[in-house]
């Protein structure tokens, strides 16, 4: 899911955790109940999960809503939430059936039913909205309720369609609550998951001040831990995020802490750290649709051999990210280095060849969210395609987040920067919703033989069988170049000496766990 969305990868890697004693603790029965405050840079676009494709919102929607199924901590593999049993029926990967259970009511008070199932997913694909996670489901055909049962009918097979209902795309809602054609307008959420949105609050611009959320009561689920009363708080700049961090007027921090303060960072007496394997990608993403100068694929071609990954990480980044050379990133079957192998290093000449008998410079925009180093990114970038003068780049800040979104998806940038956080831990996350028609970027990429490797790296429960086909996808998107990838960054969950579990709160399956958060 944009930052678009994203989450790793390779679970049983090492997670790097410092503190101090008491780490493991879990809250007594005396503990206080005072809400404890996580902050985050991510905002929420939509509390409809129809009409929101992207970390901040699908973070809540974890905590609101259930999906049929879902991830535990430290686990690929989806397990029950809503439903009861989820399986695929016969040995074609085009049928796949969940039992409901029966106890489940939503915060209407109404019982939570097969139909509810089929009318979300009905719903979220007819709206189809430019910001939504319909591009996830491309491989749905139809679903069927009938009793307790759900049936979805897939147009081709897809060994990962029950990691993909158990993202933020499968969240349940009221049918009664919510209109079949249209998005839910309301500040508020009749969801069934952990949590109650009780209050959220937005300033005069329309952005999202703070979501107040209480331990749902009639919760039956997956989660076995009830939490405490969560404030999040959400901060338009990272420098603000950790001013409140030094202040103590946040307790977890996840997403973004300014890199120079992410690479100083070092274990204290009021400090726990939580480091995991890089699961974030960023990217430099092209407008396709001609009369764009960028919709050339030798245009493209010329910047990817101009762009210094190692500058990037290390200038702008303080080394707390690391080069990618490929749409995959390191951690997921089938990685490889196809941008590396295209273009080894800066080469000017390369480029300059590329562009012949196009009018230098090459004058296009790139845009990207003014939030914290991406403009030290963007300005970096810019410095870098405009060397020997071969392009000239207008850079455009945009520092409401919603807006940036419908405005690439409405083509009115040549190019922008965004990271991407994936929505379940399978490589084939960067495949669809990045690359294949119809992607979530809206950026006009649309290549058959691109497709099929897509719909071949699907058919596989074994995924390392699929190895190849991700490396020949990988391979693809250095030839066409709808993207550039940038760097992959790494996970910081920052937790204070009085909060236990915050190293639960992110890992690689796309879940932000804020039951697993209390008071030590």
């Amino acid at each position: 899911m944009r930052s678009i969305r994203m989450r790793f990868v390779a679970i049983g890697a090492a997670v790097v955790v410092a503190g101090v004693g008491g780490w493991q603790l879990l809250p007594s029965d005396t503990a206080r109940k005072a809400p404890i405050v996580v902050g985050t840079t991510d905002v929420i676009t939509s509390l409809d999960p129809a009409g929101a494709y992207d970390a901040g919102s699908w973070a809540v929607y974890n905590n609101v809503y259930q999906s049929l199924l879902t991830f535990k901590q430290g686990s690929t593999t989806p397990v029950p939430d809503a439903a009861k049993s989820c399986t695929f029926v016969g040995q074609k990967l085009q049928t796949y059936r969940c039992v409901m259970r029966d106890d489940i009511s939503f915060s209407s008070g109404r019982r939570m039913t097969a139909e509810d199932v089929k009318f979300s997913f009905d719903r979220m694909l007819k709206i189809a909205d430019k910001l939504g996670p319909a591009p996830l489901f491309s491989m749905l055909g139809s679903v069927q309720a009938e009793g307790d049962t759900v049936t979805f009918n897939l147009k081709s097979k897809d060994a990962t369609f029950p990691s993909k209902l158990a993202t933020g795309a499968g969240s349940i809602v009221d049918s009664s609550q919510y209109p079949a054609d249209g998005l839910r307008k309301e500040n508020s959420v009749i969801g069934s998951g952990p949590y109650l949105l009780k209050e959220y609050k937005k300033d005069s611009e329309g952005k999202p001040v703070s979501a107040r959320l209480e331990p749902n009561p009639g919760y039956k689920g997956a989660a076995t831990r009830q939490g405490l009363p969560v404030t999040v708080r959400y901060f338009a700049e990272a420098d603000q995020l950790n001013a409140a961090w030094q202040a103590k007027q946040v307790d977890v921090t996840h997403r973004e802490m300014p890199p120079e303060v992410l690479a100083k960072l070092s274990p204290g007496s009021g400090l726990r750290i939580t480091t995991s394997p890089g699961y974030d990608i960023r990217e430099l993403n092209f407008n396709l649709k001609s009369p764009s100068p960028v919709s050339k694929t030798r245009v493209r071609e010329a910047a990817a051999a101009l762009v210094d990954r190692e500058a990037l990480a290390n200038a702008v980044y303080s080394g707390t990210v690391d080069p990618l050379f490929s749409l995959i990133p390191q951690g997921f079957t089938g990685h490889s280095t196809a941008f590396f192998d295209a273009y080894p290093k800066p080469d000017p000449v390369k480029a300059k060849a590329l562009l012949k008998g196009e009018q230098l410079p090459v004058r296009f925009t790139m845009a990207y969210r003014k939030l914290g180093a991406n403009g030290a990114e963007a300005e970096q970038l810019k410095k870098q395609l405009e060397r020997d003068g071969l392009f000239e780049v207008d850079l455009i800040a945009e520092p409401d987040w919603t807006k940036m979104q419908q405005n690439y998806a409405e083509g009115k940038y040549d190019s922008y920067t965004a990271g991407w956080l994936a929505d379940f831990p399978d490589p084939d996350n960067f495949g669809q919703p990045l690359v294949g028609t119809g992607n979530s970027l809206h950026n006009g990429y649309s290549d058959k033989e691109t497709d099929k490797i897509i719909q071949r790296t699907q058919e596989f429960t074994d995924r390392g069988r699929a190895a190849d086909d991700f490396k020949a996808l990988q391979e693809k998107v250095a030839e066409d170049v709808p993207l550039i990838p940038l760097w992959q960054g790494k996970n910081y969950v920052l937790g204070s000496k009085d909060v236990s579990g915050s190293q639960y709160l992110s890992d690689g399956t796309g879940v932000w766990r804020l039951w697993e958060l209390g008071w030590i």
